[in-house]
């Protein structure tokens, strides 16, 4: 997964006018303490941070 789909993956999830913000604030423990940009920035692969988000908002099995 490239981080085009990571970003629009999320935007489908949560929307256009939250997504970057949700991204930037909520911290996920499967993501070591992490926000999903601050993993994508640390280097976390994207696929592994969008499994992190599939998780954490409880997204169905047709999204992951």
């Amino acid at each position: 997964m490239r981080h085009t789909e990571f970003w629009a993956r999320l935007e489908h999830a949560l929307g256009a006018t939250y997504y970057r913000t949700w991204a930037d604030q909520f911290v996920m423990a499967d993501l070591g303490g992490r926000t999903a940009r601050e993993a994508l920035d640390a280097g976390v692969p994207p696929k592994q941070v969008w499994a992190a988000v599939w998780a954490a908002l409880e997204l169905p099995a047709s999204e992951r």
